[in-house]
Protein backbone atom coordinates (compact mmCIF):
# COMPACT_ATOMS: atom_id res chain seq x y z
CA UNK A 1 0.00 0.00 0.00
CA UNK A 2 1.67 3.58 -1.11
CA UNK A 3 1.59 6.03 2.23
CA UNK A 4 1.13 8.82 0.05
CA UNK A 5 -2.34 8.84 -0.08
CA UNK A 6 -2.59 8.79 3.94
CA UNK A 7 -0.21 11.33 4.25
CA UNK A 8 -2.01 13.57 1.97
CA UNK A 9 -5.72 13.11 3.81
CA UNK A 10 -3.21 13.43 7.58
CA UNK A 11 -2.28 16.70 6.33
CA UNK A 12 -5.30 17.86 4.95
CA UNK A 13 -7.31 16.75 8.25
CA UNK A 14 -4.85 19.27 9.94
CA UNK A 15 -4.95 21.95 7.77
CA UNK A 16 -8.78 21.82 7.83
CA UNK A 17 -8.43 21.48 12.13
CA UNK A 18 -6.11 24.31 11.80
CA UNK A 19 -8.26 26.85 9.76
CA UNK A 20 -11.54 25.73 11.82
CA UNK A 21 -9.80 26.58 15.36
CA UNK A 22 -8.76 29.41 13.47
CA UNK A 23 -4.73 28.77 15.40
CA UNK A 24 -6.32 30.86 18.90
CA UNK A 25 -3.85 28.78 20.61
CA UNK A 26 -1.15 30.84 18.83
CA UNK A 27 -2.51 33.83 20.06
CA UNK A 28 -2.64 35.14 23.45
CA UNK A 29 -5.84 36.79 25.21
CA UNK A 30 -7.16 39.95 25.32
CA UNK A 31 -8.11 41.78 28.29
CA UNK A 32 -10.41 44.69 27.65
CA UNK A 33 -11.37 47.01 30.68
CA UNK A 34 -13.54 50.07 30.37
CA UNK A 35 -13.38 52.67 33.06
CA UNK A 36 -16.64 55.22 33.58
CA UNK A 37 -14.29 58.73 33.60
CA UNK A 38 -17.11 60.80 33.13
CA UNK A 39 -18.51 63.34 35.87
CA UNK A 40 -19.14 61.92 39.54
CA UNK A 41 -22.50 60.94 39.79
CA UNK A 42 -23.42 59.62 36.25
CA UNK A 43 -23.52 56.30 35.43
CA UNK A 44 -22.66 55.02 32.25
CA UNK A 45 -24.35 52.16 30.28
CA UNK A 46 -21.80 50.00 28.37
CA UNK A 47 -23.17 47.61 25.97
CA UNK A 48 -20.52 45.62 23.77
CA UNK A 49 -20.39 42.66 21.34
CA UNK A 50 -18.70 41.18 18.56
CA UNK A 51 -20.02 39.59 15.12
CA UNK A 52 -20.45 36.48 17.46
CA UNK A 53 -20.95 37.87 21.31
CA UNK A 54 -23.12 40.05 22.76
CA UNK A 55 -21.86 40.89 26.20
CA UNK A 56 -25.25 42.54 27.51
CA UNK A 57 -25.39 45.90 28.76
CA UNK A 58 -23.28 46.83 32.18
CA UNK A 59 -24.08 49.88 34.47
CA UNK A 60 -21.20 51.72 35.94
CA UNK A 61 -20.82 54.42 38.40
CA UNK A 62 -18.51 56.33 38.64
CA UNK A 63 -14.34 55.27 38.69
CA UNK A 64 -16.20 51.50 37.93
CA UNK A 65 -14.71 49.61 35.23
CA UNK A 66 -16.57 46.64 33.01
CA UNK A 67 -13.78 43.78 31.86
CA UNK A 68 -14.27 40.96 29.37
CA UNK A 69 -11.65 38.47 28.17
CA UNK A 70 -11.10 36.42 24.53
CA UNK A 71 -8.78 34.99 22.30
CA UNK A 72 -7.99 37.00 19.21
CA UNK A 73 -8.44 35.54 16.03
CA UNK A 74 -5.66 34.25 14.22
CA UNK A 75 -6.11 36.07 10.86
CA UNK A 76 -6.47 39.30 12.63
CA UNK A 77 -9.34 40.14 12.19
CA UNK A 78 -11.18 40.15 15.66
CA UNK A 79 -13.43 43.31 16.18
CA UNK A 80 -15.13 44.33 19.71
CA UNK A 81 -17.61 47.52 19.41
CA UNK A 82 -19.61 49.09 22.71
CA UNK A 83 -22.26 51.51 22.93
CA UNK A 84 -22.01 53.73 26.07
CA UNK A 85 -25.43 55.85 27.24
CA UNK A 86 -25.00 58.48 29.81
CA UNK A 87 -27.69 61.53 30.37
CA UNK A 88 -29.60 60.43 27.44
CA UNK A 89 -26.85 60.46 25.14
CA UNK A 90 -25.28 57.42 23.35
CA UNK A 91 -22.34 57.19 21.89
CA UNK A 92 -20.57 53.96 20.31
CA UNK A 93 -16.98 52.97 19.48
CA UNK A 94 -14.91 50.17 18.69
CA UNK A 95 -13.27 49.05 21.67
CA UNK A 96 -11.30 46.69 19.71
CA UNK A 97 -9.67 46.19 16.54
CA UNK A 98 -7.08 43.90 16.53
CA UNK A 99 -5.26 45.20 13.53
CA UNK A 100 -5.04 48.72 15.41
CA UNK A 101 -4.88 47.37 19.26
CA UNK A 102 -2.64 44.35 19.13
CA UNK A 103 0.63 46.03 19.12
CA UNK A 104 -0.10 48.45 21.77
CA UNK A 105 -1.92 46.36 24.81
CA UNK A 106 -3.02 42.92 25.48
CA UNK A 107 -4.38 44.55 28.85
CA UNK A 108 -6.34 47.20 27.50
CA UNK A 109 -7.80 49.84 29.20
CA UNK A 110 -10.05 52.67 28.49
CA UNK A 111 -11.38 55.83 30.31
CA UNK A 112 -15.03 56.62 29.12
CA UNK A 113 -15.19 60.74 28.54
CA UNK A 114 -17.83 62.73 27.19
CA UNK A 115 -15.57 63.68 24.22
CA UNK A 116 -14.46 59.78 23.94
CA UNK A 117 -12.56 56.83 25.07
CA UNK A 118 -9.14 57.63 25.38
CA UNK A 119 -6.76 54.32 26.04
CA UNK A 120 -3.91 53.61 28.69
CA UNK A 121 -0.48 54.41 26.89
CA UNK A 122 1.55 51.93 28.32
CA UNK A 123 5.06 53.99 27.60
CA UNK A 124 4.04 57.16 28.86
CA UNK A 125 1.46 56.23 32.37
CA UNK A 126 -1.19 58.20 31.23
CA UNK A 127 -4.42 57.68 28.58
CA UNK A 128 -3.75 60.00 26.48
CA UNK A 129 -3.96 57.89 22.80
CA UNK A 130 -7.88 59.07 22.30
CA UNK A 131 -9.93 58.93 19.79
CA UNK A 132 -13.62 60.71 18.77
CA UNK A 133 -16.30 58.75 19.39
CA UNK A 134 -18.09 56.67 16.31
CA UNK A 135 -20.18 58.45 13.62
CA UNK A 136 -23.38 56.55 11.87
CA UNK A 137 -25.72 53.89 13.26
Amino acid sequence: MNPRPINLVWLLSLTVLFVATEASFLTHKADILIYNDLNIGTELTVHCKSKNDDLGAHILGYRNHFEFKFRPKFWGNTLFFCRMQWNGKSHWFDIYEQNRDSGHCSRCLWNVRPQGPCMFNHKTSKYDICYPWNTGA
